[in-house]
């Protein structure tokens, strides 16, 4: 029985304007193929026996096939059967949302996503019940684990062999879902939800906190870097909690306390605190700020006016992950990677 797994490695993740303010790191093609060489390994070491991958422009499929090639000349015949999906690549989000959506249609078992906060919204929005998991190779990556890639890959492959059991290997996750004027019009954030009063999307990116009203997270954890931090470290939410929170920010003068935060790699700012509150699940909120522009996951995606009705309700159950520090631990206390001495 062929048993696949999906990866989809965004060659352009990380290239955003906060590079360029900061002093945050860049992950070169060639460490993204190498990342995707070693999934290729450790998924093969556990009985997967095919991928299929993105295809891009950016250079990572021809450093796999490079690599690939190269264990085949040295005789190793223990990695899965590599396939680049056929579909046109455009350079843009869209080729992950087509990717994503083939490889529901061929049935893969999971999705591994290298890509940061924005990629894995966007695989989210179109895997269903499929379970990713995560590896962190965006800007801020508040969402994506910063783990070796061969251990994710071994997890992966423990869980979609059937070694280890949906029950102990994956784990429901929380959403924002952003309505604009009607149910048809509806965007999702992993982790984050930032009201601006900038009217235009510009660059996208966040950086000038003088412009932030409100902040809406599934969970804030205090070691993070981008704006969830700073629910993180006012009020620590965590992502298995059945709850987020809302934060109402201000200028230092109206409000009631001044937080030190790293919204981005290198980047501190100081931002002030006017309110905190649960957020709970099902509950619509309205802003209050009646023109602006929203952020999904760190980055500004829509613009809005005063006559627009924006609700922002959090979702729970909404997609799911496969949790990579249980599913080793599972497998160690079980003895599944012990060979017997003719192994």
């Amino acid at each position: 029985m062929d048993i696949t797994v999906g990866i989809i490695a965004n060659p352009v993740s990380a290239r955003d304007i906060r590079r360029l303010l900061t002093n945050a790191s860049s992950l070169q093609i060639t460490d993204r193929a190498n990342i995707v060489l070693r999934l290729l390994a450790s998924l093969g070491s556990m009985g997967v026996n095919k991928v299929l991958m993105m295809p891009d422009n950016g250079g990572i499929c021809g450093h796999v096939q490079r690599g690939v090639k190269r264990e085949n000349n040295y005789g190793d015949t223990s990695w899965p059967a590599l396939k680049f999906l056929d579909m046109p690549v455009t350079s843009s989000v869209q080729d992950t949302v087509n990717a994503v959506r083939m490889m529901v249609e061929e049935n893969v078992s999971a999705i591994i996503v290298l890509g940061g906060d924005g990629t894995h919204r966007a695989v989210i929005s179109e895997c269903q019940t499929i379970p990713i998991a995560g590896l962190s190779t965006g800007t801020n990556n508040a969402f994506p684990d910063t783990r070796e890639p061969t251990v994710t890959g071994l997890a992966t492959g423990l869980y979609v062999t059937g070694k280890i059991s949906t029950e102990n290997a994956c784990v429901a996750n929380k959403i924002l879902e952003i309505k604009i004027n009607d149910e048809h019009n509806v965007h999702v954030a992993l982790v984050d939800v930032v009201i601006t009063t900038d009217r235009y999307v510009g660059a996208r990116a966040l950086w000038r906190t003088e412009t932030f009203t409100e902040l809406y997270v599934t969970f804030g954890e205090a070691h993070s870097v981008g704006m969830s931090s700073i629910a993180g470290l006012v009020n620590p939410v965590d992502r298995l909690d059945p709850y987020g929170l809302r934060v109402e920010l201000g200028s230092e003068q109206e409000s009631i306390q001044t937080l030190m935060t790293p919204i981005a790699p290198g980047l501190m700012k100081r931002i002030g605190i006017k309110h905190v509150e649960k957020l709970l699940p099902e509950k619509t909120c309205l802003p209050q700020t009646t023109a602006g522009s929203i952020a999904l996951d760190g980055e500004r995606e829509i613009e809005f006016s005063e006559q627009d009705r924006v609700e922002i309700t959090l979702k729970t159950d909404a997609f799911y992950t496969i949790d990579v520090a249980r599913i080793m631990l599972d497998a160690a206390k079980n003895q599944l990677l012990l060979l017997t001495k003719n192994q």
